[in-house]
């Protein structure tokens, strides 16, 4: 006798290790799995990728049996992705594309559409985890156990509408035990190795791709006492704390990396420093111990509480910053 589903989970299946994982569990669990393959946009001037990635998802769908879907998102992608980058780069700022695509694509025009066509729940191979509070009746979002590879970061626009719908299945291993997992199931894609950076661009480097709509325009690279002490491709390319894509011809008796601390966009001109040991390097503009933020998003679905203290984080693998959160009537 056939043992009943446990509901219908539609897993967005990109032909990696770790969504394959993530349908192999929910399988195994007794869930009705069906993946979903998103395509979503790459500029005409790089080979396409898609299509072998979508050959992964298929061979690790027949594998396990389940019905594989693709699902074409290029506009949606292109418009809240890319296009929303490269106006942030233009704009002098650095953006998450990351934490966009799960905004627009993953938890917005996939689990959309999936919740439509009947599903239940929605599934990623993130590594983060969601957890019930019986007591409060809120779905609260959690980190992955694997430090290292926790995604959490980028997922800090979803709600409880989002929440109380999606599983994570992988967000309680380790990476390490993702790789076993995937060779107990026997997964086609058990040995591939991650995929490195943003799906559209693949392995062109993030500056060459900024080039294409951008354009390049070369400055001097200063260090702390505004002597000129190199060169670089442009202001708007360059992240604070970022340490390469810029040349430094005139080097000092100190030998350690230099770091961006501060960028002109008038002048064209990007700041360096060496990090101090055992300290993490700090913008110059950064002598305030306040930021302020726009475009909030709570997952509990309210605000936190000014008295209570929290911990914040400004970059993916960042430091915790002890914090106090004031909501600003502006």
């Amino acid at each position: 006798m056939k043992k009943k589903s446990k509901g219908r989970v539609y897993v967005g299946m990109s032909g990696g290790v770790d969504s394959s994982v993530s349908a192999a569990l929910l399988q195994k669990a007794g869930y009705d799995v069906t993946g979903v393959f998103m395509k979503v946009w790459q500029p005409d001037f790089l080979p396409c990728m898609w299509r072998e990635e979508r050959l992964d998802a298929m061979r690790v769908s027949a594998h396990l049996g389940i019905p594989l879907l693709t699902w074409d998102f290029e506009k949606e992608y292109k418009e809240g992705v890319a296009d929303y980058m490269i106006a942030e780069y233009k704009a002098g700022r650095t953006p998450n594309p990351d934490v966009m695509c799960n905004k627009e694509i993953k938890f917005g025009a996939f689990f959309r559409r999936a919740i439509k066509e009947g599903a239940d729940f929605v599934a990623t191979g993130h590594y983060a985890q969601v957890k019930y509070d019986k007591k409060t009746g809120i779905y609260e979002m959690l980190k992955g156990v694997d430090d290292a590879k926790d995604q959490s970061y980028f997922l800090w626009t979803l709600g409880q509408e989002q929440l109380r719908k999606t599983f994570f299945p992988i967000g309680g291993y380790k990476k390490s035990a993702v790789r076993a997992l995937a060779k107990k199931f026997a997964l086609p894609v058990a040995e591939k190795k991650d995929s490195q950076g943003l799906c559209f661009v693949g392995k062109l480097d993030m500056k060459d791709f900024l080039a294409h709509y951008i354009g390049e325009k070369d400055g001097c690279v200063l260090n702390e006492k505004g002597e000129a002490i190199g060169t670089h491709r442009g202001a708007y390319f360059y992240t604070l704390g970022e340490r390469h894509g810029f040349t430094v011809t005139k080097k000092g008796t100190d030998d350690t990396p230099f770091y961006v601390v501060a960028k002109d966009f008038e002048k064209n001109t990007i700041t360096v420093a060496h990090q101090l040991e055992g300290k993490s390097i700090k913008p110059l503009e950064c002598a305030s111990q306040e930021l302020r933020a726009d475009q909030a998003s709570f997952c509990k679905g309210a605000l936190p509480d000014s008295k209570r203290k929290y911990t914040a984080q400004v970059r993916y693998h960042g430091e915790q910053y002890k914090c106090k959160i004031i909501a600003l009537n502006e």
